[in-house]
């Protein structure tokens, strides 16, 4: 029975969501699909907002898109490029970091494992599995704040922080819909599904959600 609802909650954000801006980093994915590019806005993205992680990372890659390319830049010429995202200072000093390391440990290439990339400076799951998916096309449950907040009122998780979701959704989620998975649900969470006072009366699979924790929606 959960199978079936899970299949049916995929398939009408898959038919309903397409109205919605795609997420930042599946937008720059879509635009050319290339790890390091997915790799350095997933990290830009970070507290950050999608439209200003668009425009930093459009900024960026117009001067540089390669690691190569990236560390003949300064950590002010990258600041300057990636202003205003959240912690721009660290930001800038991370993505030097991690292309000094691409270039110097794998001849400028992305790693498309997840532990190699859990190594990388500023790289958490979210980000490695983010990467695995959009940069790589291979399996990875990415877990932000929205996945784990709407896997928890969908009642498909009962957990309490991102990284426990991403496991106990690698338990219940069929494996076809991993990839996508993160892409649906914050698309959802981002204009729907928002933190406080959800928008439930125009979601389109509010008949299929328990609103778990939800106190005061609209």
């Amino acid at each position: 029975m959960e199978k079936e609802r899970i299949d049916t909650i995929v398939e009408i954000l898959k038919s309903e969501l397409k109205k919605y801006d795609a997420p930042a980093v599946t937008a720059v994915a879509k635009e050319k699909r290339d790890p390091f590019r997915v790799l350095i806005s997933t990290i830009l993205s970070l507290r950050t907002k999608d439209k200003t992680t668009l425009e930093a990372s459009r900024r960026l890659f117009n001067r540089a898109d390669t690691p190569e390319k990236m560390l003949k830049l300064s950590r002010d010429e990258i600041e300057k490029l990636i202003y205003p995202v959240g912690f721009y200072h660290r930001k800038a000093e991370q993505i030097l970091k991690i292309s000094e390391i691409l270039v110097e440990k794998y001849k400028g290439k992305v790693p498309d494992e997840l532990d190699a990339l859990l190594k990388l400076p500023g790289v958490g799951r979210k980000t490695a599995n983010l990467v695995l998916n959009e940069g790589f096309g291979k399996l990875g449950i990415c877990v932000d704040t929205h996945v784990h907040r709407i896997s928890n009122r969908l009642g498909l998780t009962k957990t309490k922080t991102p990284e426990q979701t991403e496991f106990a959704l690698r338990r219940i989620l069929p494996k076809k819909y991993w990839i996508i998975f993160n892409t649906l649900l914050v698309t959802l969470g981002q204009n729907i599904c928002t933190p406080i006072s959800p928008k439930c009366s125009i979601c389109p699979i509010e008949k299929y959600c328990p609103k778990i924790g939800v106190t005061k929606h609209r």
